[in-house]
């Protein structure tokens, strides 16, 4: 008994151990204890023994198959680990015991939650190792942190995170680079500085996390200094630093900085040039883009699809189609794993650089197309001027299932606009309500200006007033809208609304000072100026041409020119307003220096600037001038007469007394005449006098336009100034049968910033009784020196008395007499007329201003007449 109580412990001890190292691994857990497998050897033995040793063996079995327990279930977790199943991991943690589970079995499952982004699963498993009271510092902590981060719960990560004493540089890693991931990139920089004050080391990956922060919120001098500081640390030439430097380099818009960094790498990967070349591109410098993409192949770097697609942006946005082709070409040849991103991508490129039929082929034999596919081709179709097309390819878009974004939206929009397609505009337009996509700023901006460009203002502003933010664009949409409209008195109500709201910006002076010019309304247009010169606005070309063209429509020339000669660089469209400007008040042969001054200076004339000589050589008889810029127009410049330069022409010829080469000249047109070329020799006809090709020419008028009215009355004059008092009746009568109704004679004059709005045979106004008498005053004296009153222009056939009663209540003369009754002595009239000024207005008007001693600037539908001392710039020529 004794000698079996003492080898019975041996046989424990002396059971056979494994023979290879996979037993031994299975046999031992993580913790470092030795656990012997059970030998069977014990069972045989132990049924010869007496009681005192079976109950010794019982208790060895007992403590052997509690060992074997835990090592099962450990392993059993690590299985199921493996194989994916985190539910039954997830149980069998559970369901153990404290004693049952060890530290591998934890790191697995938290693994695999992670993985699996379970953060329900993963919350148990913390829970039941807090229950468990096991050592969260260390291994176990890394992988709840880790857990926690990967399943987007970033404060219950911190909160373990923050009870670890671990110092393992690539958890701080992993948590500063979560908080740029959530944008939170100031906790990120503090959680550095606190990584700085303990002392832990950072590494390529830290710099690479924090210059994402710094690059974010904009700290350069913060971010120069790690730059400074990771140099210290010998991470200078670290690819992975040099990239993220160059990212945040290129962020801030410090582009020679980030060239250095990159000019400074010493062994340059593929992500090194791509990180430039893309840089490049995202900040408007494709061809620089460009310039490192040939340098990278000087240097046999290898081209990869990113390399591809980084440069194929940058030929769409430099318009480098040959390149985009070779790309293309060479993606193909080697077999690149192109993929829809890839196609989207060429397309884009074909449609930017105008190659509509490339980007046409690119689509048709796309397998898979996106949203982005469709939106590119519809884009391009807008940039070439098919909005018809583009309209279509949205319909057949919707017609594939399609959902269009907001850039498709926008896209489609923008084509709407510009083929005034107002209904097709209104049905995209409940496809946004329907689909909430007016809570978008752009979207709602876009079809205020899908719907100002149409016409539709009531449409345009009845989305302005239901939008909750309006920026900028928003006012400035809608100012230029009510501008472009004929909206003059709207746009300048808008304008004063949004200085109590917003800031005005260059877009907004450029858009409100047309409304002034439109009104010639002098006073407001000079506070806006104080405003640009207040604001700096002035070096913005935009404003300044559009400050030019408000003093030149307001009657102020001189100034005109003294900030035309001011603009530091002028432009085509500089040129074009004060070319225009000379011509509308009636300075030819200055508008003729201007436009050559033009040709020196290296400027090429388009189709608008030669409108603008002709316009200048027709209402300064300069006939002979203009035949040599219509010819020079043709021949030189290439450019195809268009319906303006023809009406400018055959309105020169008419107001030159060329009546017959006039109608000639219109029969032998390539193009078929439209209402205003036959308007122009029907004035030259009443010019003239030429009562038979009037009524010849006026037919072919009242056929095109029908129910313009301001047809009927020029003929009505024609008739009258013939006395031929039958046929105006008869002209009266088919007005009225034809329900058309004349435009009456509107004239208006600023004073003290308040317009004073005149119509004629109107006596409403305050003043009418003292205006009436000096006007009477005023016929009186030019009656004594000689003057007579042109009676055909009062239009009626009544006696000499009534017709000159009829007379002094044109507009015009009204609203002149008002401005010598209003303003002080010597200072000029501006007066401006809603329609051309009649003959006997303007010579009272030159007579006033030679009785008063004062001039008189008198702006009509067509032209500016300058009368000083009993003299017009016209010189008859209007």
């Amino acid at each position: 008994m004794l000698m079996l109580a003492t080898t019975s412990p041996n046989l424990l001890s002396v059971s056979p151990l494994p023979h290879n190292d996979n037993e031994t691994k299975s046999s031992r857990p993580s913790n470092g204890c030795f656990f012997p497998k059970p030998s069977s050897r014990i069972s045989l033995f132990s049924s010869n023994l007496d009681n005192s040793c079976a109950k010794f063996s019982v208790s060895a079995s007992v403590a052997i198959s509690t060992n074997s327990e835990v090592i099962d279930k450990n392993a059993k977790i690590s299985k199921y680990c493996e194989m994916g199943n985190l539910k039954n991991a997830v149980e069998l943690v559970c369901g153990s015991k404290k004693s049952e589970l060890d530290l591998e079995g934890y790191c697995s499952v938290l693994e695999l939650c992670a993985g699996l982004k379970s953060l329900q699963d993963g919350k148990r498993v913390h829970s039941v190792i807090c229950n468990n009271g096991a050592e969260i510092d260390g291994p176990l902590g890394a992988k709840l942190v880790f857990m926690f981060v990967k399943c987007a719960d970033l404060r219950e990560a911190r909160r373990v995170f923050d009870k670890l004493s671990n110092g393992k540089v690539f958890l701080w890693n992993l948590m500063i680079n979560e908080y740029a991931k959530v944008r939170n990139f100031r906790e990120g920089i503090h959680l550095f500085r606190k990584m700085q004050e303990l002392g832990i080391q950072a590494n390529s990956y830290t710099f690479s996390c924090i210059l994402k922060c710094f690059s974010s919120l904009g700290y350069v001098r913060e971010g120069e200094w790690v730059h400074g500081y990771l140099y210290k640390l010998g991470f200078g030439s670290d690819n992975t630093v040099g990239n993220s430097l160059m990212a945040f380099y290129f962020k801030n818009r410090r582009i020679e900085s980030a060239r250095k960094v990159f000019d400074e790498l010493s062994d340059r990967d593929v992500i090194s040039w791509n990180s430039m070349i893309s840089a490049y591109v995202s900040n408007g410098l494709a061809e620089k883009g460009v310039q490192i993409f040939r340098q990278m192949l000087s240097f046999g770097v290898d081209v990869d699809l990113a390399t591809v697609i980084n440069v194929l942006m940058a030929c769409s946005d430099g318009g480098n189609l040959s390149l985009g082709r070779a790309l293309h070409s060479y993606a193909i040849k080697t077999c690149l794993d192109m993929d829809i991103m890839f196609y989207n991508n060429v397309l884009d490129m074909y449609s930017k650089c105008g190659d509509l039929s490339g980007a046409t082929q690119v689509f048709g034999k796309m397998g898979q197309r996106s949203v982005v596919s469709w939106t590119s081709m519809i884009a391009g179709y807008v940039r070439e001027g098919l909005s018809d097309e583009a309209i279509e390819l949205f319909s057949e878009m919707e017609r594939n299932g399609v959902s269009p974004d907001v850039y498709t939206i926008t896209s489609i929009l923008h084509a709407c606009a510009c083929n005034g397609s107002l209904k097709k505009g209104r049905d995209i337009h409940k496809y946004i309500r329907e689909h909430g996509m007016d809570s978008s700023l752009f979207v709602c901006n876009t079809l205020m200006d899908m719907y100002a460009k149409c016409g539709s203002m009531e449409d345009a502003h009845s989305v302005f007033s239901n939008m909750p933010v309006k920026d900028i664009v928003s006012w400035n949409t809608m100012i230029g809208g009510y501008s472009k409209n004929c909206l003059p008195n709207e746009a300048l109500k808008l304008f004063s609304e949004m200085q109590q709201k917003s800031k005005p910006d260059g877009m907004t002076i450029a858009s409100v000072l047309p409304a002034c010019a439109s009104l010639a309304a002098l006073n407001r247009g000079q506070e806006i100026h104080g405003h640009i010169l207040r604001n700096g606005y002035f070096s913005d070309r935009y404003v300044a041409n559009a400050l030019v063209d408000m003093y030149v429509k307001c009657g102020v020339l001189v100034l005109a020119r003294l900030l035309f000669d001011i603009i530091p660089i002028k432009d085509l469209i500089s040129w074009t307003v004060i070319v225009a400007g000379y011509g509308m008040h009636g300075f030819g042969r200055e508008a003729i220096t201007a436009f050559n001054e033009m040709r020196k200076s290296g400027i090429k004339p388009d189709s608008v600037s030669f409108i603008s000589i002709l316009y200048a050589c027709s209402h300064s008889g300069l006939l002979d001038e203009a035949w040599r810029f219509f010819d020079s127009m043709r021949n030189d410049y290439s450019i195809v007469p268009k319906l303006e330069h023809y009406a400018c022409m055959v309105d020169l010829l008419a107001r030159t007394g060329n009546l017959t080469k006039a109608y000639k000249f219109i029969n032998k047109m390539p193009i078929e005449p439209d209402a205003t070329i036959w308007g122009s020799l029907l004035c030259g006809c009443r010019i003239h006098h030429d009562v038979k090709l009037a009524e010849k020419v006026a037919e072919r008028v009242f056929e095109l336009e029908p129910e313009n009215t301001g047809y009927y009355v020029l003929l009505a004059n024609i008739y009258a100034e013939a006395e031929k008092w039958e046929e105006v009746k008869k002209l009266r009568e088919r007005i009225g049968r034809q329900g058309l109704k004349k435009n009456p004679g509107c004239s208006w004059i600023e004073i003290k910033g308040k317009v004073q709005i005149f119509v004629a045979g109107n006596s409403s106004h305050p003043q009418a009784t003292k205006i009436e008498s000096l006007l009477k005053r005023l016929r009186l004296k030019m009656k004594e020196e000689g003057y007579s009153p042109k009676m055909q222009y009062a239009l009626i056939n009544a006696d000499e008395m009534e017709k000159e009663v009829a007379l002094c209540g044109h507009s015009e003369k009204l609203a002149i007499a008002f401005g010598i009754l209003n303003l002080p002595p010597g200072k000029t009239i501006r007066v401006t007329k809603n329609l051309r000024v009649c003959s006997d207005c303007h010579e009272m008007a030159k007579f006033i201003s030679k009785t008063s001693r004062r001039e008189i600037v008198l702006r009509d539908s067509n032209r500016f007449h300058h009368m000083k001392d009993g003299s017009c710039s016209c010189r008859g020529f209007w």
